[in-house]
């Protein structure tokens, strides 16, 4: 009898053990609750999803699609910021833009999340996955190549760029029709590649790797970054490389980082060949000349810092890494919606030209900084295209330490904060007609109808990209070529696309619109 009491105590403590370990610990995820600091109950602050299993059977059976759906579908119906435990980790969803506003200001929120770790093997830790004194030295260090006099130098570029990729649209004319089928998606990458490596790197890519070359390795790590966040295996390195496909992956990576080593060693040889010509011959020569019109690009500002002990060749490759695959694609993706909303609007596309028709000549001779200034709605066509299809659906921290958010929500160590940009563009909670293409709604005049930290496609705060004016310029400029030579017209509509998870955002088809020649 005795011994059956003891039985039933132990059978009670245990019972009782398990649900307080339940309370302070996600089992299933092997991780620390988000909890509140008075002990209220969690669900008053946040909304909290999934069961005693977490998240982890519901995301780890879908795929890039899908999983891009459950997050909007998430947003749709909680309308709040929200709680889930997936892979080991506590994640906390934002959809709140005043609560994304103070993450992203946070100095204890610095360091990227875990999801970024899976690109440290291609861009390793340059300025977008880096944190602490490491990405605060290279941001001092890079934040000066994007000012007013050194963007004024690259209007040329994305000039002579646009005249380029005019000629290419003329290309897809058959001679008997007036009419042309672009994939947007095929074309602008390459347009924006050849921009950042001659731009920001003083390269043409003319004798280097072919862009689409270049751009289809960079799909297959983008596709090899969702599976490994996906697999609870794939996650762990010293397993994954040792896979098949993490031997491919680290064959793929080769050819990527032979490319940008390729791009260094051409500046740094036109750079030595120009000091060596100075100090040789008081009389410049043809040569000479060429290269003192050389411009100052950010590649100088990192080969300058090698000379001076700031940063070494390892940490060159990893900047030049991360502003090519960062400068092309963001832009890219910015243009492509861009151009799709504007065939899809007649009316705007034609307020675009009549501006466009105002300020620059039909010769281009004053397309320069301060006349793109001028193209008011050109920056509201862009803004508005940004909000719905921002190039980062959502961005992501990590607490380096256990951290108290909002005054009442612990955040354990690891927690991972993701920021729902996608979500709080479209939120009707800060916009009028959400799902509407309404560039107005960013004319001075009416943009205090929604809080500032409701829209923040290049990320806001401490992190904020450094390259926005820059590619803001380049789309300006390419949109002005374009749409002094062509009209646009519709075929694919937004009801038709699928947008799915990548490094950016991705849809599953392709988009294409139709153009007309002007004359």
């Amino acid at each position: 009898m005795f011994l059956i009491f003891l039985v039933i105590v132990f059978i009670i403590y245990s019972v009782y053990g398990v649900i307080n370990l339940h309370r302070n610990y996600s089992l299933t995820s092997f991780t620390r609750r988000i909890k509140t600091t008075d002990g209220t109950p969690l669900d008053k602050e946040v909304f909290e999803v999934g069961g005693i299993f977490g998240s982890n059977f519901e995301l780890l059976s879908m795929d890039a699609e899908q999983k891009f759906e459950y997050f909007r579908q998430n947003a749709s119906a909680f309308k709040r910021n929200y709680v889930q435990y997936y892979l080991r980790t506590p994640v906390l969803n934002i959809i709140d833009a005043n609560d994304a506003e103070l993450v992203l200001n946070d100095p204890r929120l610095l360091s990227k999340g875990l999801g970024y770790k899976f690109l440290h093997p291609f861009i390793q830790t340059g300025l977008l996955t880096s944190d602490g004194e490491k990405w605060r030295s290279r941001r001092r260090l890079l934040l000066p190549t994007f000012n007013y006099n050194i963007l004024q130098q690259f209007v040329d570029i994305f000039k002579q760029e646009s005249l380029n990729f005019v000629e290419t649209l003329n290309t897809h004319f058959k001679s008997e029709d007036n009419n042309a089928v672009i994939l947007l998606n095929k074309l602008m990458p390459i347009l924006t590649l050849n921009n950042i490596c001659e731009t920001a790197m003083g390269v043409h890519l003319d004798d280097r790797l072919d862009c689409n070359e270049y751009r289809q390795h960079f799909a297959k790590i983008e596709k090899i970054f969702f599976e490994r966040t996906t697999n609870p295996i794939m996650i762990f390195d010293f397993i994954y490389f040792k896979t098949r496909a993490g031997k491919n992956y680290l064959k793929t990576m080769e050819t990527l980082h032979a490319f940008s080593s390729g791009i260094i060693e051409k500046r740094r040889k036109l750079l030595s060949d120009l000091e060596k010509s100075s100090e040789n011959s008081s009389i410049p020569n043809d040569e000479d000349m060429h290269y003192s019109k050389q411009r100052y690009v950010l590649l100088d500002s990192l080969l300058r810092a090698e000379k001076e002990g700031l940063i070494d060749h390892a940490g060159i490759c990893e900047e030049v890494d991360t502003f090519v695959i960062a400068g092309s694609d963001t832009t890219a993706i910015g243009l492509i919606f861009a151009f799709m909303n504007l065939s899809l609007h007649p009316e705007v596309q034609q307020k675009c030209y009549e501006e466009m028709q105002e300020h620059i000549s039909d010769d281009l001779s004053n397309l320069d900084m301060a006349n793109l200034a001028k193209l008011q709605y050109f920056n509201c066509v862009l803004k508005e295209s940004q909000r719905l299809y921002p190039t980062a659906p959502y961005i992501s921290r990590e607490c380096s330490e256990d951290t108290v958010f909002k005054g009442n929500i612990l955040l354990p160590k690891g927690t991972q904060i993701n920021i729902h940009i996608y979500d709080i563009h479209r939120s009707a909670k800060y916009y009028e007609e959400p799902e509407v293409f309404k560039p107005e709604r960013f004319l001075p005049e009416q943009r205090k109808n929604h809080p500032a930290s409701a829209f923040f496609p290049f990320s806001a705060g401490l992190r904020s990209c450094i390259g926005e004016k820059f590619a803001m310029l380049e789309m300006k400029t390419l949109m002005v070529l374009v749409l002094k030579n062509f009209i646009l017209e519709p075929i694919t509509y937004p009801d038709e696309i699928r947008c799915s998870i990548g490094v950016a955002l991705r849809c599953s088809h392709d988009i294409k619109i139709k153009l007309r020649r002007r004359y």
